[in-house]
This record gives C-alpha cells, structure tokens and sequence, in this order.
C-alpha cells in the first residue's frame, strides 16, 4: 500500500546492526562515519542538480555513475574500483491506458553506503523508507543491500505475471457468452502486455548475469555471491513465466478459435436444417403446379389453405423433431 505522505526529493537513514537507525540530513551525510557494521542507504526521488553535485562530493562517487543517470533507461550494470552501479526497470501501477508501466531505478553502491536514483515513485522503497527493522539492514553488506532491492525489483515482475494470469482466466471463462469482437479486443490486449512485459525484463539478462559472476564483484564476499547468485536464478525464473504468458495468450488464442469455430457449426447446421425444409416445400408447391385437372384444384380457397396449412404443420413438426434430435 501507498504511503499517504509526499515522497521526500532526499531521504537518508544509517542503518546500525548494534543501534536503532538513524535519519540523516543532506549536510549530515558528509560529516557521518560509516563503520564496518553500519550501511548508509541515501534515497533520491528526482533530486535537483545541488542536491546530487553535494552528494556525489561528500560521498565521493564516480562521475561515471553519476553521468548514469540521465543517461537513458536501458537496463546495465558497471564498475568503477569499489564501486558499482546497475540501473534496471521496476514495474509500476499501469498509467492511463497502459497496461503496464515501468520505472527507472539506478543504484550505486561502495564501502557500506548506498544511493537510489528515480524519478517516479517505487512502491517498495517507499515501504522500506517506513520500515523499522533497521538492525537487520545494518548488518548487511552494500552488496547485499543492492541484492535485495533488485529481489524486490523483481517481485514486481512475478506480481504483474500473477495479474496477467487472473485476466487470462477471466476471458477464458466468460468468452464463449462475450461477443466475437469483444474476445478478439482482448486477446489483443493480453498479448501487448505479455509482450510489453518481456521488453521490459528481457534486457536485463546482461545485469543479473554480470552480477553473479565473481570476476565483477568488487569484495571478494562469499555471502554476495550466493545473494547475486540466487537472484541470477529467480530472474530465469521471471523470465520462464513471462514466456509461459505468451504461451497462455496462444492457448486462449486457440481456445477462442474453437469457440468460434462451433459457433460457425452451429449456425450451418441451422442453415443447412433450413435449407432442407425449405427444399422439401418447394417439392411439394412445384408439385401442386404441374399441369393435371385433379379434383383438388376444384376446391378453390378451402384447397388453397389446405395446402398452406398442411405445409406450415409439416415445417413445425419438422422443427420439433429436429430440435428434440439437436441437429441444430
């Protein structure tokens, strides 16, 4: 859930393992010691110029990261000495008629210190910003840090994944009483957000490869490995589901198909039922005209109506029968 207060332009809180955390101001984060047991987190949302030009000198980071910034979205991971930075994609509430939006996160993580860098406001971070369990961050690595905001990251895509599957579900259920062209409007639907969701995680593949492998890292900690190694793996996992999405696309594809295709049999059979009767009538009508003096022709209306009735009750009980027998 949403914090109801305004996101703050700069946040910034020292988490201490031995002591409760601490929030910190701008000024405050250039004069502030961080030990080996602490982890300075430093949350920026669409900073001004002064505001990174300060932070960027009292915390000493690379001007490489900083050039990151504003740089694109692509998503991409670099080192520079005992710095490294990755910038990835998180998924946000869908805006206007998209059905899935994304966000640019970039951290940029050193010594026990940790900046976040967006422009739109991430669910996530806001609920960490509000969290009290500091003495569990505190004892974190930067690495480790970094690890979990990208696990995060990631738990948005599985969650989007989950909402695709609930609409999936709801058109296959309602679509055999929903109209043709409503069932194609959303099958294509479905298959832009399976799409836009695959653009969105796919480019990812070269930073959470690059971060698990150990000639990266610039610790040689045994604990970030098997962190950035497990969150390699939990995005092949994101990836498999995304692509099974696509898949439940083409299934509901040929599901509609099917529906569409006993709607089509169903309106020939009763076409063809129609056509039947309708042959048999006109025997019977083009055998009454052939040119013979038979009694029957002498009777004037009461014949004429006589034939007409005959014939009406010869369509109904042919209906009858073959409603009982569901031909059509």
């Amino acid at each position: 859930m949403e914090s109801s207060r305004a996101a703050p332009e700069f946040f910034a809180r020292l988490f201490r393992s031995n002591a409760p955390p601490r929030e910190l101001s701008l000024g405050d984060v250039a004069g502030c010691v961080v030990t080996q047991n602490d982890l300075l987190w430093v949350d920026l949302l669409a900073p001004n110029v002064q505001t990174l030009d300060e932070l960027w000198r009292s915390c000493k980071l690379p001007e490489l990261a900083r050039l990151l910034l504003e740089s694109g979205s692509r998503p991409l991971v670099e080192r520079e000495g005992k710095h490294f930075w990755a910038r990835t994609v998180t998924v946000t509430p869908a805006q206007g008629d998209e059905l899935v939006s994304g966000a640019v996160l970039v951290c940029v993580a050193g010594a026990n210190q940790v900046i976040t860098y967006h422009t739109e406001e991430i669910e996530f971070l806001a609920a960490l910003r509000e969290s009290a369990h500091g003495a569990v961050i505190g004892g974190l690595s930067s690495e480790s840090f970094v690890a979990t905001l990208l696990d995060h990251q990631l738990s948005g895509y599985f969650q989007a994944v989950s909402d695709f599957e609930c609409a999936v579900e709801h058109l296959e259920s309602d679509m055999s009483t929903n109209d043709i062209e409503a069932n194609i409007v959303e099958l294509q639907r479905l298959r832009r957000w399976a799409s836009r969701l695959r653009r969105m995680l796919a480019p990812h593949r070269s930073v959470f490869g690059a971060l698990s492998r150990p000639d990266f890292r610039p610790s040689e900690s045994r604990e970030a490995e098997r962190h950035f190694g497990a969150l390699d793996t939990r995005f092949e996992r994101a990836m498999d589901m995304i692509e099974n999405a696509r898949e439940l696309v083409i299934g509901s594809f040929e599901l509609f198909s099917g529906q569409v295709a006993l709607r089509t049999n169903g309106a020939m059979r009763v076409l063809t039922f129609v056509t039947v009767i309708a042959g048999v009538l006109a025997t019977f009508v083009g055998a009454l005209g052939m040119n013979f003096e038979a009694s029957l022709f002498q009777t004037r209306d009461a014949g004429f109506w006589s034939i007409v009735g005959g014939l009406l009750l010869f369509s109904g009980a042919m209906t009858w029968l073959g409603w009982r027998r569901r031909w059509f």
